[in-house]
Formats: C-alpha cells, sequence, structure tokens
C-alpha cells in the first residue's frame, strides 16, 4: 500500500501553487468583497491546461486523471474557494457527463471547447422545490418533432450567466417519477433561455450563483444526453464525482485556514513568547492537521478509485461528509487562534470560515450523505 504520490503529480502540484499564488491569491478578497466573478481567471487556468485535466488529449484534455483535478481544485481553493468551485463544477459536473454518457458527436462539439477552456460549464438539478428530493423538480422538456420544447427554472445554479454550456435535467415523463427524468446539453444564447436572480451570498461570493430559466426553449433532439429517462441516473453518477470535488474544496478551505493560524501563531506574542508554545495553542493546531490529513487521505482515495474504474460513491460521500465537516471545524478554531484579528477582513480566516460551510451543503447535504452512507454500509455483508 504506498501512500506517495507520484513524481508527476509533484511537479504538477508545484506548478499550481506558483500559479495560484501569482494569478489567484491576489486579489482574492478584493472579489469576495464586491462579489466579482472572474472569468478572467479561468481562462488562465484553461492557459495552464487546468480545464481539462482528466480527459484524453483527442478531446482537448491534458490527458491527466482524476487525482491530478482533485488535487488542483485543492491547491486553488487554499487561496480562493470560490476558484476552485468554478473549476470543479465545469469539470466535474459539465464535462464529466458528457464525457461518459455523450455520442462522438457530442464530445467533439461540447466536450472538446469545454476540456481546451474555451467555454465554461454548468450543471442545473436543482430547483425551489428539489433539492434532496431530486424527483421535486418541476422542469419539464415535451417531444415536438425533432425538438423537445423545455420549460422550467432551475436555482443555486454555480457558474450560471458566464457558462457557455449547461448540463441540465427535466422531466420527458413525470408518470414515471424519477425514471422519467432526462438530461439535456443546452447552450447559453438559445431563445428562451434566460438567468434570474443572482443569489447574495455567505460565502464564495466571487463564485457566480443564480437561477436558469427556461421558456419554451427549442431544443434539438440530438442534445439529448443518454437516452430518455437516464437522468436520474446521470445526475446521480455525475454527483458521485462531483462530491470528491467537493471534498477537495473543502479540503483546501481547511488546509489553507490552518496554514494561516500557524503562521500567525509562531509570530503572535503574548507574556514574552510566541502564542504556538501555549498548550491550548499548539494542541489546536494538532487537531487541526491531524483532521486535515485523514481528509486528505480519504479524498486522495475516492479519487486512486475512481482512476482505477472501482467502485467509489460510497467512499466518494464519505471524503465529502468528513472534509467538509473538517474545513468547518478547522476554520472556526483557525479563527479563534488569531482572536480578534481572525474576526476581520485583515486576515483571510473570515472568508475561509464563510466559504467553508456551503461544503456542507451542496453537492448534497451532510445529512443526505450519511443517508447514502448509511444504505451502502447496510447492504454489506
Amino acid at each position: 500500500m504506498d501512500f506517495t504520490v507520484s513524481l508527476e503529480h509533484e511537479m504538477m502540484k508545484k506548478t499550481i501553487v506558483e500559479f495560484t499564488n501569482k494569478e489567484i491569491k491576489p486579489g482574492a478578497a478584493e472579489r469576495d468583497e464586491s462579489e466579482e466573478f472572474s472569468l478572467d481567471i479561468f481562462n488562465k487556468m484553461a492557459v495552464l491546461e487546468l480545464a481539462g485535466i482528466p480527459w484524453p488529449e483527442d478531446y482537448g484534455g491534458a490527458g491527466g486523471d482524476y487525482l491530478s483535478y482533485i488535487m488542483a481544485v485543492e491547491e486553488i481553493s487554499k487561496v480562493d474557494a470560490s476558484a476552485g468551485i468554478t473549476l470543479s463544477t465545469h469539470t466535474s459536473l459539465c464535462s464529466w457527463p458528457i464525457y461518459e454518457y455523450g455520442t462522438e458527436e457530442q464530445k467533439q462539439k461540447y466536450l472538446v471547447p469545454l476540456a481546451q477552456g474555451k467555454k465554461l460549464g454548468a450543471f442545473g438539478l436543482t430547483e425551489s422545490s428539489a433539492g434532496s428530493d431530486v424527483g421535486g423538480m418541476q422542469t419539464t422538456a415535451v417531444l415536438d418533432g425533432d425538438y423537445y420544447v423545455i420549460n422550467g427554472c432551475k436555482q443555486f445554479i454555480s457558474n450560471a450567466g458566464y457558462a457557455e454550456t449547461y448540463v441540465i435535467f427535466a422531466y420527458t415523463d413525470k408518470s414515471k417519477k424519477t425514471r422519467g427524468i432526462s438530461a439535456f446539453i443546452l447552450e447559453k444564447d438559445m431563445p428562451g433561455f434566460t438567468f434570474g436572480k443572482k443569489e447574495k451570498k455567505l460565502g464564495i461570493r466571487s463564485s457566480a450563483t443564480g437561477e436558469l430559466i427556461f421558456d419554451n426553449v427549442r431544443l434539438p433532439k440530438e442534445n439529448l444526453l443518454g437516452s430518455e429517462g437516464d437522468g436520474f441516473k446521470i445526475a446521480m453518477a455525475t454527483l458521485d464525482g462531483g462530491r470528491t470535488g467537493v471534498a477537495a474544496q473543502a479540503l483546501g478551505i481547511a488546509t489553507g485556514a490552518y496554514e494561516e493560524a500557524k503562521k500567525y501563531a509562531k509570530v503572535r506574542e503574548q507574556f514574552n513568547q510566541s502564542i504556538a508554545n501555549f498548550q491550548a495553542i499548539s494542541f489546536k493546531l494538532a487537531d487541526m492537521a491531524t483532521k486535515i490529513d485523514a481528509a486528505r487521505l480519504m479524498t486522495y482515495r475516492a479519487a486512486f478509485l475512481k482512476d482505477k474504474k472501482l467502485p467509489y460513491a460510497k467512499e466518494s460521500a464519505m471524503s465529502k461528509l468528513y472534509a467538509s465537516d473538517v474545513a468547518m471545524e478547522v476554520t472556526v478554531e483557525a479563527v479563534q487562534v488569531l482572536g480578534g484579528y481572525g474576526f476581520t477582513r485583515d486576515f483571510p480566516l473570515e472568508r475561509f470560515m464563510r466559504d467553508a460551510k456551503v461544503t456542507q451543503i451542496y453537492e448534497g447535504t451532510n445529512e443526505i450523505h450519511r443517508l447514502v452512507i448509511g444504505r451502502y454500509i447496510l447492504a454489506e455483508d
């Protein structure tokens, strides 16, 4: 059993760290303050081939593996969780289902520009009436000759308004319940496809989150992803990978907060010595480091299993559940290490703490993940 990563992974990580420190970390606080989504940052990721890390070169990708992609999301999220979820949504939620379920024509038309970073991707599943209960969605797609006519609304969609390619889900036969859900590929400028409310959020404020509105959108039937009725299966399989992406984001947030707290504790003096010398502080740092290490092992294991094409749904859910809880715990304690300074915007800890909360909520709440994990373990011999 080998717990080390390859030299190639280490070299890639070094490159990404240099990139994030130069291109993403500067201005992260200002973007958070102004709630500014930066398409320029995504374009710079594309130049570094981050937009298509796990996809074959034949489809415009970098020919890497899923672990490489997970490590990229982790490193980016250490300095800016909003940029991390932009990449995670683009790769795990939009590009992956097209790669896995798309026809060759769909892959050439949609996956190639996504992998090259020429287009940004998004994923539309959640609605006001359909969060954890996917079957509660109201969006419909009715076949009319050579077109599907789509009506409905999606909510809380990452990259909304900026993405050019959207994988969305709608009922083609509501009488079949979840077996009547189908998946589709939409383009931003299609007539009848508009954007509604932009969400004002506690955290990840420089990530675009908004509504997708479909008003008699006429979609060519060749934009059906998979077959009619495959939508629920496609959505659940996509979320299995997406959860590992969120785990990586949470892991990055926690690590960034821990490193800031450790650095501060070493230089901050009280009672004529560094506060890192006090057991109360060193124990906090020890607990942070231990939990982060455990979360990283779980997250990398899920990515490893996916790369080996082994079952990984349970491990993915576990990694997301644990890493997101760790992110919340670590950021709260990191703020505490800095005391009053941690509560101010002079340091990034308060932003990390705000950003961490959503990792316990999206891509399935942690309550849902406990339910998923429980079903898997109870089904085991």
